[in-house]
Parts: structure tokens; sequence; C-alpha cells
């Protein structure tokens, strides 16, 4: 299967779920992006390894990296390679100095935290980013230097049912609108609507 690279593009406050951040991965030498909601624990444990901070104590990511280094072993790529209901799945390809390679199932936020820590590459499958990227017209940015600020519009359980009830093509006007306005949080929930139905 066609594996696509993935970089990390923006790190945003979620409105709609308390402690909650977007991550939004974003399609090397493309314009696709993939926002993925993650728990505050991991944002912060992405966000201190891209700023370069150190913690007085090490995180669990941290640790879990001086443990491998201790034993050589080391993360070769993370790769997102299902969708199922909305939850994203990742697997951390690991190699040790005798060349085994093994695969570890993950939880895609610790995935990637651990891979920013490793400087592995961020890979998924066409066929899910294909289902569930969101495409962007224009340049790249950034949003990590701004973390704590509330980028996402909020969309509430009323707006989700009013969402559902259109038809696809205003649907799809929709989405459109959401990705112009960068609200990145209410784009993947409709984009989900859409991809229920054509499951269906």
């Amino acid at each position: 299967m066609k594996k696509i690279n993935l970089n990390i593009v923006g790190l945003s406050y979620s409105q709609t779920q308390s402690g909650a951040y977007a991550l939004v991965l974003g399609e090397v030498n493309g314009y696709r992006r993939l926002p993925i909601i993650i728990g505050g624990f991991e944002a912060q444990a992405i966000a201190i390894e891209i700023e370069k901070v150190t913690p007085s104590r090490p995180l669990t990511h941290d640790l879990f990296k001086s443990f491998a280094q201790s034993y050589h072993i080391t993360i070769q790529e993370v790769i997102i390679y299902n969708l199922v209901d909305g939850i994203f799945y990742a697997k951390l390809v690991c190699v040790d100095n005798t060349n085994k390679t093994v695969e570890i199932d993950a939880r895609t936020s610790d995935a990637i935290a651990l891979a920013v820590r490793f400087e592995c590459p961020i890979c998924i499958y066409e066929f899910i980013l294909a289902t569930a990227g969101i495409v962007i017209e224009g340049a790249d940015f950034v949003l990590l230097e701004d973390m704590e600020a509330p980028v996402e519009e909020t969309i509430s359980a009323t707006s989700l049912n009013y969402y559902a009830s259109l038809p696809d093509e205003e649907l799809k006007a929709k989405l459109q609108e959401a990705i112009w306005e960068e609200a990145y949080e209410k784009a993947a929930k409709i984009r989900d609507i859409l991809s229920r139905r054509k499951s269906v």
C-alpha cells in the first residue's frame, strides 16, 4: 500500500472537548491536512519536544525514549494504518541493534509524541488520507507558537444534528467553508458525517 509522509503543521486548543487539542498533520509536498483530536497531556508532550523545552524531570515519552535507547532500540517510523469509527490507529516500527524489526500498536497521539523525539517519519496509508484528509488551498501554516489560543469554532450536538440533516452537496459546501475559515475541528466533524454516509 502506498504511504504518504506527514509533518505537524498545527496544534490548537479544542473548544468542543474540555482539555483536548486539535493536532493537524500535513501531507509533505501536498495540500491535504489531517486533523486529529488528542488529549492535553499528549499535546503538551508534542509541543515541549518541538519547542525543545527540557522539563525538570523526564516526561513519560522521554522515559520511553531513554529506556529504548538503553537497549539499543530505535523507532524507524510511525504509521497511521487504519481508521475505524473516527478513531485513527497507529503503530511504531521499531528496530534493535540486530536489525530485528518489531511493530508495536500505539495510540496515534503517543506515536506522534515518540516520533518527534526519535526524529522519525510519520506516515499514513493513501487510502486513509484520501478518506479522512481535508484539502487546503494555499501555503502551509503553523500554529504551534500560539498553542493555547482558542482558534477552533465550537460545534455543538445541535450543530451536528443540523449538519447531519443537510444533503451531501450542501454539506460539502459547509466543509469547504470550514476549511477556508481554518476551523479544522469543525471540518473534521463534517468530514466524518460525509464518510459515514459513503460507508452505508
